[in-house]
């Protein structure tokens, strides 16, 4: 595989939920962009200094108006990761900035549909035993 480089744009995106009348706030960070630099380590690394310097999630840009630039605090973490907290009237957001090198890529591959004697067996059978969860190497000849 050749050393491709990209930049991951991750926003963190809050939801809200009111089970049983209490207010729980969740967050979790959700993956918006991946933009592919190319073979040199040295761009990358300046595009997501750019991206972190000047990217605007969706969620400030769509109640921006023009002219309009929110209060941005980047921080550069040590393991060259951009924090970036932006802020804009009474919205808040969250985004993380970072470098990465692709190193392994699959299509997708789907089975073959099932044809009608397959069907009804698995209706008469039920449904096939589930896949095997995940094992490191020296753990799955155990099983």
């Amino acid at each position: 595989m050749t050393a491709e480089w990209y930049v991951l744009i991750e926003e963190d995106t809050r939801t809200t939920e009111r089970p049983d009348g209490v207010e729980l706030r969740l967050h979790r960070w959700m993956l918006v962009g991946t933009y592919r630099i190319g073979r040199d380590e040295a761009e990358a690394v300046a595009a997501a200094e750019d991206a972190a310097l000047n990217y605007m999630p969706g969620v400030l840009a769509r109640h921006a108006r023009p002219g309009d630039e929110p209060a941005r605090h980047a921080f550069l973490t040590q393991d060259g990761a951009w924090v970036v907290l932006l802020r804009q009237r009474h919205r808040e957001c969250h985004i993380r900035v970072t470098v990465a090198r692709l190193m392994h890529s699959q299509e997708e591959k789907e089975a073959p549909p099932k044809s009608l004697k397959e069907k009804f067996r698995n209706a008469l059978e039920g449904p096939p035993p589930p896949l095997k969860p995940w094992a490191p190497p020296g753990q799955r000849e155990q099983d």
